[in-house]
C-alpha cells in the first residue's frame, strides 16, 4: 500500500506539505442534481418560490462555500481561488448543478468544486422546501480536473 499523504510517520493527521510543488493552472468541475415535483420545478423556473429567487441564492451560496472549503473539510489547504462558477439546468423532474473552481497554485481545487455543488444543492432544498419536502439530492461527483502532477482526469459517463 502506498503511503497516506495526510498522515505523518507516526500516523498523526497533518496537512500535506506542498511548498516544493510548482504552481500550475488547476481547474475542477463537479455536478449533482436535486429531484423534485414538477410544481416545485415550475415555481423555481418562474421565480415564484416563496423564499424568492432560488437560483440566485444557490449560486451565491455555492460560490461562498467554495471559498470556505478549508474551513469545512479537515486538512484542505486554504486556496486563493481565481474563479468559481455555479450553473443550473432544468431536467425532467430535477434541477442539475454544475460548479467549477480554478486557480494557479500548488494543489488542486476538486474539493472546492464539490463543495460549491453540494452547498448550491442544499440551498435549493432550503429555498424550495415549502413546495416539496421530498426533494432528493443525488449524483454529486467530480466530472473533470486539470492540472497538477497527475494531469487531466475525466469521469466516465
Amino acid at each position: 500500500m502506498t503511503r497516506l499523504t495526510h498522515l505523518n510517520a507516526d500516523g498523526a493527521a497533518r496537512i500535506v506539505d506542498v511548498s516544493s510543488k510548482p504552481d500550475t493552472a488547476r481547474k475542477a468541475i463537479a455536478s449533482g442534481r436535486i429531484t423534485m415535483s414538477e410544481m416545485a420545478l415550475a415555481a423555481i423556473r418562474d421565480g415564484d418560490a416563496p423564499k424568492g429567487d432560488v437560483l440566485a441564492a444557490a449560486r451565491i451560496a455555492g460560490i461562498m462555500a467554495a471559498k470556505k472549503t478549508a474551513d469545512l473539510i479537515p486538512l484542505c489547504h486554504p486556496l486563493p481561488l481565481e474563479t468559481v462558477t455555479v450553473e443550473f439546468a432544468f431536467e425532467d423532474g430535477a434541477l442539475s448543478v454544475t460548479a467549477s473552481a480554478a486557480l494557479t497554485g500548488k494543489t488542486g481545487v476538486e474539493m472546492e468544486a464539490m463543495t460549491a455543488a453540494c452547498v448550491a444543492l442544499l440551498t435549493i432544498y432550503d429555498m424550495a422546501k415549502a413546495l416539496d419536502k421530498g426533494m432528493v439530492i443525488e449524483q454529486v461527483r467530480l466530472i473533470a480536473k486539470d492540472g497538477g502532477k497527475s494531469g487531466p482526469w475525466r469521469a466516465q459517463p
